[in-house]
């Protein structure tokens, strides 16, 4: 592995119903019906060494459990971890001392009618506060560093926009 250079492993196991049997893939009521399923996408992602498995399905729009995570909250999630963690680094190297920061993160995906698409625009709204009124102005400039050292945010082929508040904490 060359410098600067890390790898990641997850495991995905499929849970849903019938998961291993290749004689009843179709589901006790046909391919149709099993096809859409929520239980026919559950699945549970792992690393080694994680205190907590991911249970996962399908959007609900796709025919997935809402109780689950799905692939594209699981995008937008890291999206937004990333961008956190980028901001906690330059905020800190700069002396902007954040109090605490919460996120309210969306995405869009398009269909694009032949059963796929893409998602074409994540928005991040940081909602950061921080401990003195002569930091608001850096620390709302910091989000434009914070995306650019986003590995994630770096990788995805979407725009990812900022709606960032700044708010002083109190006494």
């Amino acid at each position: 592995m060359r410098l600067g250079e890390h790898r990641f492993q997850v495991r995905l196991d499929w849970t849903g119903a019938d998961a291993g049997d290749p004689d009843s893939q179709a589901g006790p009521r046909g391919l149709a019906a099993a096809a859409r399923s929520p239980e026919r996408r559950a699945h549970v992602v792992r690393a080694d060494g994680k205190l907590h498995a991911i249970e996962g399905s399908a959007a609900r729009p796709f025919h997935g459990d809402p109780a689950r995570w799905n692939p594209e909250e699981l995008l937008l999630a890291a999206l937004a971890d990333c961008h956190l963690l980028s901001y906690l680094y330059v905020a800190a190297r700069d002396g902007v001392v954040v109090r605490d920061y919460s996120d309210a993160a969306t995405a869009t995906l398009r269909q694009d009618g032949r059963g796929g698409g893409s998602i074409v625009e994540a928005v991040l709204r940081p909602r950061v506060v921080v401990a003195e009124d002569g930091m608001v102005e850096a620390a709302l400039a910091l989000h434009a560093e914070a995306s650019a050292l986003c590995f994630i945010a770096s990788s995805v082929a979407f725009p990812v926009r900022h709606e960032p508040t700044i708010l002083v904490a109190d006494g």
